[in-house]
């Protein structure tokens, strides 16, 4: 079994990767372009929050993980490439110039036969059409390749990498037996498939399906808001003691992967046009709009004049549990220029996000107890376990200012405390109809 591995590409999936390998016992050196990647990693510092990872670098950096801009020469048995594979805003078309870039690097640093694993999410082919060629063309004939999908859910990675099962599709049966192998010294559970493609194809599959499940829920948030009907009573109901699949509550859908993988898996579909992926991304995409247009009419509606108004926004990272800092595909992005629109001040508080990239996206930091008594209206925008605490009581506190509108996204607020408290309550697909003075 190998035990002397390369990681090109430290972003999320080559950190985890390496922290997890290291923790099991292999020698990890990981490469990257970014010299602050690099600098931070080098001083046993993680630079995306992820449990435990800062943790395993500080134990083992500069003894079981190395860093630098490029892998050791001569010197890994395997070469895992994790570079990002961007789609562009404008086209959705996914760019594949890391890709060949990081297959390059190997060829220069490592023998010909080494073990190359593409971890990236990539279109299917792109490992035989993009990588393969690359290979060959400094090694000839001594390649062995294999597509290994990464499938963990932020915040637990690290378990997941041990626990899920490891997919392992190879350009021949001795690079899958190869590839098995080494996936066998991390993961409980080795999956192999017949070839790279389909390896590529099952964590397309995986996320689209994931993004189009959420896309269902928020279909029918969608239909009850139109109806004066509650979602989560709807989905509730559907979902008790029925032995079909469970139907999913209403939410923003963002991240690294789910915000472009559906676009991925659109370039991978040919002459044929799929009917759900991108019909489903579309409807994911346009729930934020839609929120943040919502919370404008509540306003103006509230308040007639919204110009000047002051909107506090919790929970800025795409997601807020698992937690994590992660801004990828966050539905701010989209909000914000609706608000500003409306002539509306927006400030911000996240526990996992500085208030540097609040002001970044274009907000102003606010504390939590601020966010409640020094705003005409709060959005809570994601489920992070201090939103879950809040004790609606005393943030707003008696004889105090309050805001005409909480609208509580994942209705992680208790609803009765806020409507007694004399604000308005709203959330995704329910808007309870405010009784008459």
């Amino acid at each position: 079994m190998p035990r002397t591995i390369g990681v090109v590409g430290l972003g999320y999936v080559g950190l985890t990767l390496t922290a997890a390998l290291a923790d099991k016992g292999f020698v990890v050196h990981g490469a990257d372009v970014q010299r602050s990647v690099l600098d931070t990693l080098s001083r046993g510092r993680s630079h995306i929050f992820e449990p435990g990872v800062e943790e395993i670098f500080a134990a083992r950096v500069g003894t079981g993980i190395h860093v630098a801009d490029e892998l050791p020469r001569d010197t890994v048995e395997v070469a895992v490439i994790c570079v990002s594979t961007p789609v562009d805003e404008a086209t959705h078309r996914p760019n594949l110039a890391n890709l060949a870039a990081a297959a390059r690097a190997v060829t220069a640093t490592c023998r010909p036969g080494t073990l190359v694993v593409v971890r990236s999410t990539v279109p299917v082919g792109t490992s035989r059409r993009v990588v393969l060629p690359e290979l060959r063309a400094a090694w000839g004939d001594d390649v062995r390749l294999v597509m290994a999908p990464e499938r963990t859910i932020q915040g637990q990675a690290l378990r997941e990498l041990v626990e899920l099962p490891q997919v392992v599709g190879g350009l021949d049966e001795a690079s899958r037996r190869a590839g098995a192998e080494f996936f066998a010294g991390l993961a409980q559970t080795v999956v192999e498939v017949a070839d790279l493609e389909t390896a590529e194809l099952v964590k397309l599959s995986n996320n689209c399906h994931t993004d189009l499940i959420y896309s269902f829920g928020n279909e029918i948030a969608m239909i009850a808001e139109q109806h004066g009907l509650d979602p989560l009573e709807v989905i509730r109901a559907a979902n008790v003691g029925y032995p079909r699949p469970d139907l999913s509550k209403p939410g923003y859908v963002g991240g690294g992967c789910l915000s472009k993988d559906p676009y991925i898996m659109l370039d991978s579909s040919g002459e044929y046009r799929p009917y759900l992926v991108g019909r489903a991304r579309e409807l994911n995409e346009f729930l934020p709009a839609h929120v943040a247009e919502t919370v404008v009419r509540l306003m103006r509606e509230a308040r007639g004049e919204i110009r000047g108004a002051r909107l506090a926004v919790l929970g800025w990272a795409y997601k807020g549990w698992p937690p994590t800092d992660d801004m990828r595909g966050t539905p701010i992005a989209t909000m914000m220029p609706i608000f500003s629109a409306a002539g509306i001040t927006v400030t911000g508080h996240d526990p996992m996000v500085s208030g540097d990239v609040v002001r970044q996206y274009g907000g102003e930091p606010v504390s939590l107890d601020k966010a409640f008594t020094d705003s005409d209206a709060v959005l809570v925008i994601n489920d992070h376990p201090d939103y879950r605490a809040i004790q609606i009581a005393e943030m707003l506190p008696a004889g105090e200012p309050r805001p005409v509108l909480i609208y509580d996204s994942w209705r992680v607020l208790d609803e009765a405390a806020v409507t007694h408290a004399g604000v308005r309550y709203a959330a995704l697909g329910y808007l309870p109809k405010v009784a008459a003075a």
